[in-house]
């Protein structure tokens, strides 16, 4: 773990915390093995969990682009699917639409590109990015609170299986956490695999 990371939780604001952490994903993000490692990571946890239908992100501020392992994912069988969130309200639940190599895409709120076609879908793994983790597998995102709205009114009985995507960089010491947060089921890395709530590494970090 990166020792400028491993910091007191209680010496710093989280937003302060979240511009360090986002600083830190930048830098990462810039060097392409990291980026390789990350990546394969990814593919593995959905070989791993065989989901029918993957629900990603558009990325932004360095988080790594999985475009090209979902459409990976998508090739190796035909009847998988794939969805990009979609903000219909501002204080409202994320809806899941679907998403191909070639979808036409708007512009969404945020200025962050959306699918223009309408087809909702509900993803039964979710790919989640992290502006940074910790050891009990809780995320700290930019603070609009979207996904944590999604899972808590999640269609059904069961919640999608969650999955961070983060750099190993972001790993940090447990930050002040609210009563909505929902930690994730498992974090993969550039450098490891972790299930939730243990941060151990599995054994997928060859």
């Amino acid at each position: 773990m990166n020792p400028s990371i491993a910091r007191n939780p209680g010496a710093e604001s989280k937003n302060d915390l979240r511009a360090r952490l986002l600083e830190a994903r930048l830098l990462a993000a810039r060097e392409p093995a990291r980026e390789k490692a990350l990546k394969r990571r990814v593919l593995d946890m959905l070989e791993h969990y065989e989901p029918a239908c993957v629900g990603f992100y558009w990325p932004v501020r360095g988080e790594v682009d999985v475009r090209d392992v979902i459409a990976t994912w998508l090739a190796i069988e035909g009847h998988r699917t794939a969805a990009l969130p979609v903000i219909r309200h501002r204080h409202a639940p994320l809806e899941f639409h679907a998403w191909a190599a070639d979808t036409p895409m708007r512009e969404g709120p945020h200025k962050i590109p959306e699918p223009a076609s309408n087809r909702v879908v509900i993803p039964d793994l979710l790919l989640v990015p992290c502006v940074g983790f910790d050891d009990d597998g809780y995320r700290l995102g930019y603070g609009g609170g979207y996904y944590d709205r999604t899972l808590a009114a999640w269609p059904g009985e069961s919640r999608p299986v969650t999955v961070g995507v983060a750099y190993e960089t972001c790993r940090t010491s447990a930050f002040a956490r609210e009563a909505h947060d929902i930690p994730l089921d498992a974090i993969v890395t550039d450098a490891a695999s972790y299930p939730a709530s243990t941060g151990q590494k599995t054994a997928a970090n060859s």
